[in-house]
């Protein structure tokens, strides 16, 4: 499939534009709320989470899947741009057992529609990266609470609207970064938060994935990611691996990112695959594209600490996200996971030991619902572990364990590294997406469910 380099600019435009007018419309819907701080925002409980599902291709359907067998939850429309990827999803719903959802189809806007619906509370957007800002800008201007798949924004203006519009809505605005809820991660997290590790310092973090054959065989939505590449450098991808060392660090909760450095390779490994496969004459083989093989970027953090991101589509390396922490204390890393622990830290735990380290530790959400979760799927059952909780979160009231500062200053690395790499690994300030309320804020504890 070749890519409509006009088409993808037009729908990258969207991002502006829907979000310069996303109070129109549906604004009349519900006014701005007294605003203020999101941090730990409780909204009122839910009797039934009614979702308004977007986006059916790659990513959805197994979503839909996923929350169909999770308790007082109803898919209640769904949306694509392609009908029949919506009718397959309203079949899915109802062969388990549910009445069948609106559909919503046809054109890029359609989704519209389904945020104004009265009967959806929780819209789900699960689209190609330059739609999760406007469509999450959207339903909060419908009065609807919003998670959005990864990155939540690919600029940093789009970051502060999502911000700001949350604020004003008094909705949650939650970014779906599953990784979070890892069984590893959350190990980590557990004995981060038990002392274990002692003092943290430093995490390494990093999405690398072997995905060159997936960015050419039109798997993507009028193959985005690989537009992107030709258009953009730095880290289009940052959060699966930061997310989880951010909320072990307690970024936004009692510390903060402040700067990053970011440097890159050049294209070595996409163009000569692109041609060996598909011949000299194919014409994506015959393009530049800015983005490197692998991009490395630095942050270092308001108390001190430093994270290091990795990321890489267009190398042939095992996958990985790292997931590193060391304190003062110990170490754990994952893939495959290891930890070391003082007075023995020169040397990786025994296995033995590891696993009844493990099982003395092992996260409350994985110890209740990890059998289920595996059942039911999802890269391991972390998916289905994270839509569990949210919905959990909102039928009771909770805080949301990732809140629309977590989302904002995750994904703000989208363009904080491309402007660092295009300045020779300049450093670059990382916005206050809290607005200072990350001093007191306490840090992400052990949830359950």
């Amino acid at each position: 499939m070749r890519t409509d380099r006009r088409e993808f600019l037009k729908a990258a435009a969207v991002t502006g534009a829907v979000s310069m007018v996303h109070a129109a419309g549906c604004a009349t819907v519900r006014g701005a709320g007294a605003g203020g701080s999101m941090m730990g925002f409780r909204a009122p409980p839910l009797d039934e989470v009614r979702i308004g599902f977007i986006g059916l291709g790659h990513r959805g359907p197994g979503g839909v899947r996923r929350l169909c067998r999770i308790p007082r939850v109803r898919i209640v429309a769904v949306c694509d741009v392609f009908e029949d990827r919506a009718a397959k999803a309203a079949a899915d719903i109802v062969a388990a057992g549910h009445p069948a959802p609106a559909i919503y189809a046809g054109s890029e806007q359609v989704f519209r529609g389904l945020c104004e619906r009265e009967d959806v509370n929780l819209v789900y957007a699960c689209t190609p990266w330059h739609w999760h800002a406007p469509m999450a800008l959207h339903a909060m201007a419908c009065g609807k609470h919003v998670c959005t798949e990864v990155p939540m924004a690919m600029t940093v203006e789009d970051c502060w609207r999502l911000v700001r519009a949350a604020e004003r809505s008094r909705l949650h605005c939650m970014m779906l970064e599953n990784c979070c809820y890892g069984e590893d991660e959350l190990f980590a997290l557990c004995l981060a938060r038990r002392g274990i590790l002692g003092d943290l310092v430093h995490g390494d973090c990093g999405y690398i994935h072997e995905l060159r054959a997936g960015l050419l065989d039109g798997t993507y939505y009028k193959n985005y990611p690989l537009e992107y590449h030709r258009l953009h450098c730095g880290n289009s991808y940052p959060t699966h691996g930061l997310g989880p060392i951010c909320q072990i660090l307690g970024i936004n909760r009692g510390d903060r990112m402040s700067r990053l450095v970011s440097l890159e390779s050049g294209e070595f490994g996409l163009t000569p695959y692109i041609r060996a496969k598909f011949g000299e004459n194919d014409p994506r083989g015959k393009v530049a594209y800015a983005a490197g093989d692998m991009n490395t970027t630095i942050v270092r953090t308001e108390r001190g600490r430093t994270i290091m991101i990795q990321y890489a589509r267009h190398l042939p390396r095992p996958y990985s996200r790292l997931n590193l922490i060391s304190g003062t204390k110990g170490t754990l890393a994952s893939f495959p996971l290891r930890v070391a622990l003082e007075p023995k830290a020169h040397d990786w735990m025994p296995e033995k030991d590891l696993a009844g380290l493990k099982a003395q530790h092992t996260h409350p959400l994985w110890a209740k619902i990890g059998e289920i979760a595996r059942a039911n799927g999802g890269h391991g059952g972390m998916d289905y572990i994270m839509e569990y909780r949210l919905v959990h979160c909102l039928l009771n009231g909770l805080p949301l364990d990732q809140d629309v500062y977590d989302g904002a200053a995750w994904s703000s690395l989208v363009e904080l590294t491309e402007r660092s790499v295009r300045n020779d690994g300049a450093s670059v300030a990382i916005p206050d997406f809290t607005g200072g309320a990350w001093r007191t804020a306490p840090p992400l504890g052990i949830v359950g469910v």
